[in-house]
């Protein structure tokens, strides 16, 4: 019987960052989360002992221990990729600090129109 001893026991077999993965999961409601700690143990069957201890790393390091995730990872063959950079003052990965948002310079709005039209300031001056 795949219990959770015998979980925390393969874990351990795997490495330490699965066997914190599988404590974190087993920690409150053992009994709730034991179908996904057995999952996350079956997939070793399918990517082997050091493919899951990286992905449970990764699954540890982006906040997420979840069956879900180590799975999602270890199809996408992510988990030896490095950690995404985040941007200044510990922003999250998707997001840049004002250099790098501003980096770029962007074409004015009057840009595309033709000669002789009205721009926004002979708009304003209109209404005036």
């Amino acid at each position: 019987m795949k219990t959770p001893i015998w979980c925390r026991g393969q874990s351990s077999e795997v490495g330490d960052a699965c066997r914190e993965v599988i404590d974190q999961l087993l920690e409150v409601n053992a009994l709730y989360r034991l179908r996904a700690a057995q999952g996350i143990l079956g997939l070793r069957k399918k990517y082997g002992d050091q493919r899951l201890e990286a992905a449970c790393a990764k699954a540890i390091a982006v906040g997420d221990p979840s069956y879900r995730t180590i799975k999602g990872i270890l199809i996408a063959s992510t988990e030896t990729d490095p950690e995404p950079e985040t941007g200044g003052a510990g922003a999250a990965a998707f997001l840049h600090d004002a250099e790098g948002l501003f980096a770029a310079n962007i074409p004015s709005q009057n840009s595309g129109e033709p000669e002789g039209t009205p721009g926004r300031d002979g708009a304003e001056e209109a209404v005036r």
